[in-house]
C-alpha cells in the first residue's frame, strides 16, 4: 500500500463541534483498544468541519496542492500502546468534497473518505456549514463568533478545552481489521469560541447509537489559517 509519510498545507477554517456523552454509551460503541477519555466523568465526542488548502506531499510547491471541505466524526479516546498510555481521537467516519480524497482514502490517505456534497456560507462572524453524503449521512450547523463561555460546558474555560484538543492530535480511523493513524502537527495553534444557533447531526441524533438523553451539546470552537502537517502513523 502506498502511504505518503508527511502531508503539508493550510487549515483555512476548522470548526470543532463538541458533545458530552455518557461514558457507558461510548464504552459500548468504541472498538478495542480504545476507551473514552473523560472530563468530569463524561466522554467527549463531536464533529470536525475542516477546509484544507494547498494540501500536498511535503517538499512539493504550493501550486500543486489541492483544496477540499471535510467532515470527521470524532471521539476523544485513550489506549495503551507498548505499555504507555496514549491519547487522541477515534474517527469512525470521514466525509469529503474531494473525489481524490474519496478515491485515495485507505490507500494514500489513512481512513475511508465518503464523498459528500458540502454547502458553506461564511462572513466575518457567521458560519453556515452542511453536508450530505452518498449514504445520506448529514450535518448542518449555523454558528456565530462569541466571547461568552457556555456555563453548562464540562470544561472550565477556553484555555482548558483548547489544551484538551491540542493534546489529542493523533487520530485513528477503522480500515479492514486495523486502525490507520494520522497525527496533526500544527505550527500555530489558536482557538476561539462559537455560539451555535442551530445544529443537526444524523450521527449524534441516531438513537440506535446514542440513546435519548445520552448526548448533550457542550461547545463549539473555531480555528483559522493554521499552518500544519499530517503525519502517517503505524497501524494498530
Amino acid at each position: 500500500m502506498i502511504r505518503i509519510p508527511k502531508i503539508k498545507g493550510i487549515i483555512d477554517r476548522r470548526v470543532l463541534i463538541n458533545y458530552q456523552v455518557d461514558k457507558k454509551v461510548l464504552e459500548t460503541y468504541l472498538p478495542k483498544p480504545f476507551s473514552p477519555k473523560l472530563v468530569k466523568g463524561k466522554g467527549i465526542a463531536g464533529i470536525c468541519l475542516i477546509r484544507l488548502k494547498e494540501i500536498r506531499p511535503k517538499g512539493l510547491p504550493k501550486y500543486l496542492g489541492i483544496s477540499s471541505e471535510n467532515g470527521a466524526h470524532r471521539i476523544a479516546v485513550e489506549w495503551i500502546e507498548n505499555g504507555e498510555k496514549k491519547e487522541g481521537v477515534y474517527i469512525p467516519r470521514r466525509d469529503t468534497s474531494s473525489k481524490l480524497n474519496s478515491l485515495a482514502g485507505g490507500t494514500i490517505f489513512p481512513g475511508i473518505h465518503h464523498l459528500a456534497n458540502f454547502t458553506v456560507k461564511e462572513s466575518n462572524s457567521n458560519y453556515e456549514i452542511g453536508f450530505v453524503s452518498e449514504d445520506k449521512t448529514s450535518l448542518s450547523i449555523k454558528a456565530k463568533k462569541t466571547n461568552t463561555w457556555n456555563n453548562e460546558s464540562l470544561f472550565d474555560n477556553l484555555e482548558s478545552v483548547s489544551d484538551f484538543f491540542k493534546n489529542g492530535a493523533i487520530g485513528y480511523s477503522p480500515h479492514k481489521n486495523n486502525f490507520e493513524g494520522l497525527e496533526l502537527k500544527t505550527y500555530n495553534w489558536k482557538v476561539s469560541l462559537l455560539e451555535v444557533v442551530h445544529i443537526k447531526s444524523s450521527f449524534f441524533e441516531n438513537e440506535n447509537i446514542f440513546p435519548k438523553g445520552s448526548v448533550k451539546f457542550d461547545n463549539a470552537l473555531l480555528m483559522k489559517n493554521i499552518d500544519h502537517e499530517w503525519i502517517s502513523l503505524n497501524k494498530i
